[in-house]
């Protein structure tokens, strides 16, 4: 596929957002060589200069997959402000008031949301003179009066430019203050799951962070020797997430999920009244975009430095217009740097399958990945002469969900997790760093990264019900060099049903790689059978 090349509209949106960004966008104080098997700093968490000084706003990961026990709905979760240590009081971790939070699907293909939901949080104090405690006595439910600082939401839903109030001050799940202060955080928490008129459920709260990823690939690559390995850097840090379970009609083209099963879906942050570059100066009413996410990884690995503060503020349409981000794609940095340092074989360019994983959505029709998977095109209804590159996670409703998840998704055979969407049991390192050497479109695994991170799975189990997520932590993450409180929680996770269900991560089959051919001809045969 030849490179798309850059329309002077955008150059000048590019450049505008440059210039926005200023000297910022320059900055270094994130090092762009993420080299293997690390890739990332924890998946999107601090990938930019300037949202890494906007904790709130920064969008950390994006999961979609059809609902394990409600196979007839899509989840949908976003999680925002990256490393909560669980102690941090005394004022523990909020949702920002002043910005709108946003989850935005793309039914037909065009990078353009036709639906988004939007939730909007207003903080209530009770006492904000005489007290500083966010709590002031045990609290057993979300109404209980010694909560002393809680926020409600406003969920909307917009079609195009028509918007929807669903549900208005809603209470959100409190952070997790500890045992003396929320006895029963998991009644707490069920408390703050709500039903959406219409079908479907809703939830806002704290949460264990799902991400799990060994991140001291920044000491040398693992200690220079790969020694430094298989230690969870996210074990123990919470985040705030968002999640929504919805009828599968409500996201497909024309409602129809049988025929159009192929949606798009990315999240991002807007922040009122500021420039992107500044958030203490004031500059009107108008809502800014200052953060994005799709798929995993994209703007650690793919985006250069230069661009990735840029990259936070485009939409999806814009994608395959900016030239630096698509050259980047086609032509990627990290395989050059695993060749330098690990001696594996670059692949050879242009990276037309990651072309298709990341901006098209795999179809045999799109790329040299020979399966039909996940992309727009695939869907009956769709225009194609409509349909644009861009960066979305793309996900096929009409793929069921696998009873036992392999961590490798479809490059293990599973064709229910990443790249077609995204499961909280995915290896979203492990899988991004096979593919960014070449093995969607070989097949095969490359042996000599085969143990990745050595960090298969979260450290503690997932819900088997929404929202799934596990129970935020408790104990400090600075916990000593071997952890033992850590440890200890992740045993009173286990036996208290804080988080009890499903494995974070079945292991690789025994026979080991399963070809994604393979993977497509199963979705094909189901496809002809229905």
């Amino acid at each position: 596929m030849k490179a798309i090349q850059a329309t002077p509209r955008s150059r000048r949106v590019l450049d505008h957002s440059l210039l926005v960004l200023g000297a910022g966008a320059l900055a270094t104080g994130l090092g762009v060589m993420t080299l293997a098997p690390g890739l990332s700093a924890a998946s999107s968490h601090r990938e930019a200069p300037l949202i890494a000084g906007d904790p709130r706003a920064d969008n950390t990961d994006v999961y979609a997959f059809t609902s394990p026990d409600k196979p007839d709905t899509v989840t949908l979760l976003a999680n925002w402000i990256p490393f909560e240590e669980p102690n941090g009081g005394p004022s523990f971790y909020a949702f920002g008031d002043d910005l709108r939070y946003n989850i935005k699907i793309d039914s037909d293909g065009d990078g353009v949301a036709d639906t988004t939901y939007t939730w909007r949080f207003h903080n209530q104090i009770r006492d904000a003179a005489n007290q500083f405690l966010y709590n002031t006595g045990p609290v057993t439910s979300l109404t209980d009066p010694n909560l002393n600082f809680r926020q409600v939401y406003d969920l909307v839903v917009s079609h195009g430019e028509e918007s929807k109030v669903l549900l208005s001050n809603v209470p959100a799940a409190p952070s997790r203050v500890g045992p003396a202060s929320m006895p029963n955080y998991a009644a707490l928490r069920n408390q703050a799951i709500r039903t959406i008129p219409g079908g479907g459920k809703t939830f806002a709260g704290q949460a264990d962070d799902p991400f799990f990823a060994d991140l001291r690939v920044f000491d040398l690559l693992y200690g220079g020797n790969l020694s430094e390995r298989g230690q969870d850097t996210l074990a123990g840090y919470n985040v705030n997430s968002v999640a929504l379970q919805v009828p599968k009609s409500e996201l497909a083209l024309h409602g129809n999920s049988s025929r159009n099963p192929v949606v798009g879906i990315w999240s991002t942050t807007d922040r009122q009244g500021v420039q992107v570059s500044d958030s203490r100066s004031q500059r009107g009413d108008r809502w800014k975009q200052v953060s994005r996410l799709g798929n995993p990884l994209v703007n650690e690995v793919v985006v250069p430095l230069k661009y990735k503060d840029a990259f936070n503020t485009l939409n999806p349409d814009q994608d395959h217009t900016v030239q630096p981000v698509v050259d980047k794609v086609l032509d990627p940095i990290l395989p050059k740097l695993i060749q330098k340092v690990y001696g594996v074989p670059a692949p050879a360019t242009p990276r037309k399958d990651l072309f298709e994983i990341y901006l098209t959505g795999i179809c045999k029709a799109c790329g040299p990945i020979k399966a039909d998977l996940n992309a727009h095109r695939l869907n009956k209804d769709v225009n194609p002469r409509g349909i644009v590159p861009a960066e979305e996670l793309r996900l096929n409703m009409a793929v069921p969900p696998t009873a036992n998840p392999n961590r490798l998704g479809v490059l293990a055979g599973d064709l229910a997790g990443f790249p077609n969407g995204r499961r909280l049991t995915d290896d979203a390192v492990d899988i991004s760093l096979q593919a960014v050497e070449g093995a969607a479109q070989t097949g095969k695994l490359v042996p000599a990264l085969a143990d990745g991170d050595k960090v298969d799975a979260n450290e503690v189990p997932f819900g088997r019900s929404f929202p799934y997520l596990a129970l935020p932590h408790t104990k400090s993450v600075n916990s000593g060099p071997h952890g033992p409180e850590r440890a200890q929680q992740s045993s009173l996770h286990n036996a208290t049903g804080d988080g009890v269900g499903q494995t974070a991560a079945a292991g690789t089959s025994a026979a080991g790689v399963l070809l994604l051919g393979a993977g497509g001809w199963r979705l094909r045969r189901r496809n002809k059978n229905n």
